[in-house]
């Protein structure tokens, strides 16, 4: 991110955007770029309310009871929203800008790219949105954030990967600020109507690594269309699926540290706990998250063997072999999947 954009500027950058927002909701066309789409872009945003059973693997730390926003992507009301919102539920539903409840079906979760998918039983009234290209969304550029709080002014701060302590890697992630509060689901919009991504986290470092700047973390659309028809054919992409460890690890000063370990999850069956850190995958040295997680992915598929080195205060150096999953098989999803 250029030096000039800092946290003692962002307001007064923010003043000049409020305008761009107001201006975004009222044109009809929306937008002065060549080929824009026609409408405003806010019909599509919608609320999405889950219902998780307490059994669920993820009810304890993604609660049983689950909301958030998503946005209305196919003339048959089929919505794209974050996918831990509907994860392992049991029951969905599309809340209307009006406040009316529609029912809905899970439609897909891809593990991957963070996107879930939800069909309304009944038609809504929200009219789709235009995906956009998000590949060509540069940093300092203006977008709109909404979601359940309404439409808030926001810029783009940074774009680069991000890691997840949950076995999640995105290679572009988009960051923006300030923070929107209801971030999971928001639609993420350009200046010309159409959508850019989906709201997936609150960061502290949104600007740059390890530097204060509070703001947003979106799923960039463009990793989308790439998976869409098996999405909606298989429920999940049709790409072989990644090994699955079962840990919950974090960056602490170049090391890799395992905060957690899943229940029954393949690292807990070979005896991995937590507090240890991670040295090395097959040989090769590790410390970061990235480099951990494709260094455990280019071992092969789902169910291939993944010797780690690890290092414990207790115990010193262990050497252990995990044999790996697919985090599907372990969650517990709606058996349409």
């Amino acid at each position: 991110m250029p030096a000039r954009l800092t946290a003692r500027n962002m307001g007064k950058t923010l003043s000049f955007l409020i305008l761009g927002v107001l201006g975004l909701a009222a044109l009809t066309p929306l937008g002065a770029a060549e080929g824009a789409p026609r409408g405003n872009p806010l019909n599509a945003v919608v609320g999405v309310r889950a219902k998780v059973p307490p059994s669920a693997r993820t009810a304890e730390t993604l609660g049983a009871e689950r909301q958030g926003g998503g946005v209305v992507i196919g003339e048959d009301g089929l919505v794209l929203t974050i996918g831990y919102l509907i994860m392992e539920a049991v029951q969905t539903e599309i809340v209307e800008q009006d406040g009316s409840v529609v029912p809905a079906d899970v439609v897909a979760y891809d593990y991957d790219t963070g996107f879930g998918l939800l069909r309304p039983l009944a038609k809504l009234n929200a009219t789709p949105i235009e995906l956009g290209d998000s590949t060509r969304l540069p940093e300092e550029t203006q977008v709109l954030v909404a979601g359940p709080d309404g439409p808030s002014a926001a810029l783009v701060v940074s774009r680069r990967e991000f890691a997840g302590y949950w076995e999640y890697l995105l290679p572009d992630a988009i960051f923006t600020a300030p923070p929107y509060r209801s971030f999971g689901g928001a639609a993420l919009i350009g200046a010309d109507g159409r959508l850019l991504g989906i709201g997936s986290l609150i960061v502290a470092d949104a600007a740059r690594p390890g530097e204060t700047f509070p703001g947003n973390m979106f799923v960039p659309i463009s990793a989308l269309p790439p998976i869409m028809e098996d999405l909606l054919r298989e429920g999940r992409s049709a790409k072989p699926a990644r090994p699955w460890l079962g840990l919950y690890a974090q960056e602490l000063r170049g090391h890799v540290l395992i905060n957690r370990v899943a229940p029954d999850g393949p690292a807990a069956r070979a005896g991995v706990a937590a507090n240890a850190i991670i040295t090395e995958v097959n040989g090769h040295a590790v410390s970061s998250l990235s480099e951990f997680y494709r260094a455990v992915w280019a071992l092969g598929e789902a169910g291939v063997e993944v010797p780690l080195t690890l290092l414990d205060s207790r115990l010193g150096t262990q050497r252990v072999t995990v044999t790996s999953g697919d985090r599907y098989d372990y969650l517990k999803l709606d058996p349409s999947y």
